[in-house]
């Protein structure tokens, strides 16, 4: 025998959550999609564009959080990648106006969002370097891979495990990478 009224609550559950997913889907890649603009935006110099699409990032996801719950969201790979990339791009837009790299006020944020935007953010150091590097601007490159190293010896200290492995194991090469610049830079001099 079955209980009628349990499964049709069940449906009308799991209809609303994927109705709810949905449309976290969606918002999520649009923010994913937005911060990849801003870190280039911030790579073409044009710090203005890069921080209202940063504003406009932070306010839809207040919005979202508002509408489903910190919980809710937190179960959606798709946002999960959306705030990492936004922590990124968040993290690249301080470095380049010289603030330290800090917890970002105003939005709940987990411990692996932070680590996982960080870790990413050395890869855009990387492209940094390079930049600076072609312009002539060699005492900036030597500033940006001081940068990258004061992140790994951050990171170092911890005992990162999982999804999270993979992006610290990054972050250490591209440490490795931009030590290569330096000593290619320092060759050629």
């Amino acid at each position: 025998m079955l209980n009628k009224k349990f499964f049709k609550q069940l449906k009308e559950e799991f209809s609303k959550s994927e109705i709810e997913r949905r449309k976290i889907i969606s918002r999520s890649n649009s923010i994913l999609h937005d911060a990849k603009r801003s870190i280039f935006s911030l790579h073409r110099q044009d710090a203005k564009k890069a921080e209202e699409s940063i504003r406009d990032i932070e306010n839809r996801l207040k919005e979202m959080k508002k509408e489903f719950g910190f919980d809710r969201l937190e179960k959606e790979g798709s946002y999960k990648a959306a705030v990492e990339e936004y922590v990124e791009a968040k993290m690249f837009s301080l470095v380049l106006l010289n603030k330290k790299i800090d917890k970002i006020p105003g939005l709940k944020l987990r411990y692996d969002s932070y680590l996982g935007g960080i870790c990413d953010l050395t890869g855009e150091l990387v492209r940094l370097a390079v930049n600076q590097a072609s312009r002539g601007e060699l005492d900036e490159v030597i500033k940006t891979k001081n940068m990258i190293s004061d992140i790994m010896t951050e990171l170092v200290e911890m005992d990162i495990s999982g999804y999270l492995r993979t992006k610290y194991d990054q972050a250490r090469g591209n440490l490795r990478k931009i030590e290569q610049i330096v000593y290619d830079i320092n060759v050629r001099r």
